[in-house]
C-alpha cells in the first residue's frame, strides 16, 4: 500500500476533530453539574484541563495501538503502521500525538513537510518510526450501511 496523500489525511483530521469534539462536550457535563449548572473555564481549573487533554490522548493513543485506526481514519482507508505493517506501540503512538501537536504549531508546517519528503512522511511520521497508509476499498464495495 502506499502512504497518505495530505488531502485525505486532512480529511481524517477534520472527521476526528468533530468526534473528538463531541467527546469533550460530553465530559464536560459532569463539570458543569458540579458547578450547580454554572459554565466551566478552562483557566484556572486544572483538573477540567487535564481531563480535556486525556481524553484527546485516549482516544487517539488507544485507537492507534488498538487497530491503526481512529474513526475518521478508518472512513477515509487510512491506517497508522509501523515498518512491517502493524499497529503502532504505546510509545511511537504517543510520540506521533505530541508531535502531531507540535505540528500544527507553525501554521501546519509539519503536515505540509510531507509534500516535500522523499517518502511522502509528515514530521510525526518520521519522529515516531511510523506512517499513514492509505487502504483504498475493492472495486464494488461500498461502506457498511
Amino acid at each position: 500500500m502506499k502512504n497518505s496523500g495530505l488531502l485525505r489525511r486532512f480529511g481524517a483530521v477534520l472527521y476526528d476533530t468533530l468526534l473528538v469534539a463531541a467527546l469533550l462536550f460530553l465530559v464536560t457535563i459532569p463539570f458543569i453539574a458540579a458547578r450547580g449548572g454554572e459554565p466551566v473555564e478552562p483557566p484556572g481549573n486544572l483538573a477540567y484541563q487535564l481531563t480535556l487533554f486525556v481524553v484527546i490522548y485516549a482516544f487517539f493513543v488507544g485507537l492507534w495501538t488498538r487497530s491503526g485506526r481512529t474513526l475518521g481514519m478508518q472512513s477515509w482507508g487510512l491506517r497508522v503502521e509501523t515498518a512491517d505493517g502493524r499497529p503502532p506501540s504505546a510509545k511511537a503512538a504517543s510520540i506521533r500525538f505530541f508531535v502531531a501537536i507540535v505540528s500544527w504549531l507553525p501554521l501546519g508546517l509539519g503536515y505540509f513537510w510531507q509534500l516535500w519528503d522523499r517518502d511522502n512522511l509528515t514530521w510525526h511520521d518520521r519522529a515516531s518510526g511510523t506512517r499513514l497508509v492509505h487502504y483504498p476499498r475493492p472495486q464494488g464495495t461500498s461502506a457498511p450501511g
